[in-house]
């Protein structure tokens, strides 16, 4: 590898991350303390919801994003299942809906009211039950509405139909060991999963069949995580043979050796990736770290390009990240974090500090939007079809001019 330190223009250079005011996180909240690498929050443009310690039984929270300081300790929480919840995703096309899955086996969906909770919900819509062990993944399908996915500690991946309560697709012996991580592709004709036998399987789930297979993506034994990415690649974060933090880059069409292979630290938490599809930056977040480090990925060599970190002072319990249409395009807002810490949320703005006070197309091409693509009918009949973008320039909101907002220059 030359060393030769050659200046990439790009746009994402100068992209600095800041947490907001104190008054403006969400504070008292026991965030949970089950062992599991999952992100422990997920957040839309209308909630935020952070999976909560709880006596005898698994809850979370969901606050309305404006329901910011201290979080009455009486606060409702959703807490129908009778074991912890694992993991919790929000439906892309309906902001009011929640999948959960627990450690008690079972998968639930949720319908929050338009105002948030006003007192415990316990009556889920619907329970998905077909896992014999804890259910350790949920992941909606991106663009085809109500379709489901859950993976537990039964090595077996199930795809639901949430609309009529039934089991799509039983996916069994595909996995001989712990699925770390599922990641649906963009238009979610196939999915990639991370296992704990260090493979990494790209899966046709109408098929039922692994599509390609990279055995030893990362040597190391820690836990790994697959993303896919909106060109079809895959991006991985694994630990080398000497427990080092690495993250890699595959083309599907040829997983022989990676396109881009980065070290990063020794540091031993699992390093959790976020993936922004409009401008192809990666973010990692490590469990139990006090960074997020940054990477744009692109068409040329070396393709993994790193970008920069944000550092704070508090480690991490777990992280959620804010889907493009909830971000503020009149602040070049381009990405915003959930960060959990053991009492609070906070939330931490990516930024590219410009000074126009136009809406800055490049920054914001047309972005998924909450309409789904198809119905999970059409899905199952074999059809495949892309997000439905929309534009956030309707989003968009001259700011009074008070002096420079963002600092650096246009296009920096």
């Amino acid at each position: 590898m030359s060393f030769r330190k050659v200046v990439r223009q790009s746009k994402f250079r100068h992209v600095f991350g800041q947490p907001v005011k104190t008054e403006q996180c969400y504070d008292d909240i026991r965030v949970s303390r089950v062992t599991w690498d999952s992100t422990f929050c997920a957040v839309n443009p209308s909630f935020v919801a952070i999976i909560v310690e709880a006596s005898g039984g698994g809850a979370f929270l969901v606050l309305p994003l404006h329901k910011t300081g201290r979080i009455d300790k009486s606060y409702p929480t959703v807490c129908g299942h009778t074991g912890p919840v694992l993991d919790i995703d929000w439906c892309p096309h309906n902001d009011h809906v929640i999948a959960s899955g627990s450690e008690d086996c079972t998968v639930m969906v949720w319908q929050i009211p338009e105002n948030g909770l006003s007192q415990p919900l316990t009556e889920p819509v619907v329970v998905l039950e077909g896992h014999s062990k804890r259910v350790g993944i949920v992941t909606w399908h991106p663009t085809a509405r109500n379709v489901l996915l859950s993976a537990g500690c039964d090595n077996v991946v199930l795809i639901w139909n949430v609309g009529t309560a039934e089991e799509l697709y039983r996916l069994e012996g595909l996995h001989p060991d712990l699925i770390y991580s599922v990641s649906w592709s963009r238009d979610g004709s196939r999915f990639c999963t991370a296992c704990k036998d260090k493979s990494v399987r790209v899966i046709d789930p109408r098929r039922g069949t692994v599509v390609a297979e990279k055995e030893r993506a990362h040597e190391g034994a820690r836990p790994m995580r697959a993303i896919f990415l909106a060109d079809g690649k895959i991006f991985t974060t694994g630990f080398s043979r000497m427990s080092e933090r690495q993250l890699a880059l595959w083309d599907t069409e040829n997983l022989e050796e990676p396109m881009g292979l980065q070290e990063l630290d020794s540091s031993n938490g699992a390093l959790l990736p976020f993936y922004d599809p409009d401008t192809n930056v990666v973010y990692v977040c490590g469990k139990g770290d006090s960074s997020i480090r940054y990477f744009e990925i692109t068409e040329e060599p070396p393709y993994i390009h790193f970008l920069n970190t944000f550092t704070s002072k508090e480690p991490q319990r777990g992280m959620g990240w804010m889907p493009k249409r909830g971000l503020d395009v009149s602040k070049c807002e381009i990405a915003r974090f959930y960060k959990l810490h053991e009492r609070k949320c906070e939330p931490i703005i990516m930024t590219v500090p410009r000074k126009s006070d136009l809406f800055q197309d490049d920054l914001y091409p047309d972005t998924a939007g909450p309409e789904a693509a198809m119905e999970a009918e059409e899905w199952v009949a074999g059809r495949t079809a892309g997000p439905v973008l929309v534009s956030l320039r309707q989003a968009y909101v001259a700011v009074p001019h008070r002096g420079p907002i963002c600092v650096g220059g246009q296009g920096a």
